[in-house]
């Protein structure tokens, strides 16, 4: 395999900055900081241009927020000035390193997806009696980066980006440790002096996630040689007619992670029949049709109730929700919904009172 070289002057290149400056502004127009540098845009492209050049960019302060879906997530929102230089990265970088994944890893990538994910799975469950659901343990908080610097200089050789992937790596915020892990060879201070975790906000993290575990996909598919193996982020499925056969799968899966330094969540290894239906990304699926998760069908009644609250107080209009309505009913779709669907809508009223 070729390392990949020349790519710098494309990355920083004009047109490229300002390529990267309308996908970073996409759906945020109206922010106060996209506003600012939209009025100047010629003088920040051309000042961001020059500090990349010259190698005196400094990614600025992260915003920290939780996000609570199912449960706590820290997120990190990068300034929008970094926004652009990650699009502008990933503009060049991504469609060259993204053909070398396989073709069922499904997470952040062109013509994948969720509902590609779940059709994957779907057409292999009618074939086979067993499905292995593994789940990484705090997964892009344990990302370690040396581990994820030495990956990237084996598929790039150009010193300006590894410069640039080194900065952003380097300028991303601490996580807090739950607990010390120790992996084979450590001493007592190894897990005190690794550095890791990649911000979730970051669209650079989207595609380090994939490449971190891009030679562990290659180890499960050419090693173990699982025929039927799909991962979405650090959610991995593997199908088998045999449990002994998942077993030894899983324990030499493991085996392999701990030389990335995760581990699996606990909880989180299973086996299940196939036929009895399989919670999925959203979904608990059945070889021959699928159900929406009850937990998601509530969340989004509460939340149509608040829009409807919100609306009829005159607090929001229909366009600011209507997005997040049709992306649901998007989703809900791709399942047996209808009977759900229209009970949820059929309990909620969006009317203005009079005057």
């Amino acid at each position: 395999m070729r390392r990949i070289g020349h790519l710098w002057e494309q990355i920083v290149a004009f047109d490229n900055l300002l390529l990267a400056y309308r996908k970073a502004r996409k759906g945020k127009r109206t922010r106060d900081e996209v506003a600012r540098f939209g009025l100047n845009l010629e003088r920040e492209l051309f000042e961001l241009q020059n500090s990349l050049r010259g190698k005196t960019y400094q990614p600025g302060a992260y915003r920290i927020f939780t996000l609570y879906e199912r449960k706590p997530r820290q997120i990190s929102a990068a300034p929008f000035r970094d926004r652009v230089v990650h699009h502008a990265l990933m503009n060049r970088v991504e469609p060259l390193l993204d053909r070398r994944f396989i073709d069922d890893s499904y997470a952040c990538r062109k013509g994948k997806g969720v509902h590609q994910a779940v059709q994957r799975y779907q057409n292999w469950a009618k074939h086979y009696a067993y499905a292995l659901k593994l789940d990484i343990q705090r997964y892009f908080p344990s990302i370690d980066h040396a581990i994820l610097k030495r990956q990237i200089a084996h598929h790039i050789k150009d010193p300006h980006v590894l410069w640039l992937f080194d900065r952003i790596l380097d300028h991303s915020p601490d996580f807090p440790r739950e607990s010390l892990v120790y992996f084979p060879g450590d001493d007592l201070f190894t897990p005190q002096e690794r550095r890791t975790g990649i911000p979730i906000g970051n669209l650079t993290s989207q595609f380090l996630a994939n490449l971190y575990l891009d030679g562990f996909d290659h180890f499960v598919k050419e090693t173990l040689r699982v025929k039927a193996y799909l991962r979405y982020v650090d959610d991995m499925l593997l199908l088998s007619n045999s449990k002994q056969e998942l077993h030894a799968w899983r324990l030499a899966i493991e085996e392999k992670l701990q030389t990335l330094r995760l581990r699996l969540h606990p909880g989180k290894a299973n086996i299940f029949d196939i036929r009895q239906g399989v919670d999925i990304l959203g979904y608990r699926v059945f070889p021959a049709y699928r159900l929406l998760r009850n937990d998601n069908g509530h969340r989004f009644a509460r939340r149509l109730r608040q829009f409807a609250f919100a609306y009829c107080n005159g607090e929001m209009a229909w366009r600011d929700f209507n997005p997040s309505v049709q992306s649901w009913i998007g989703h809900a779709r791709q399942a047996d919904t209808l009977g759900l669907r229209r009970q949820i809508f059929a309990h909620t009223l969006f009317q203005r009172e009079e005057g």
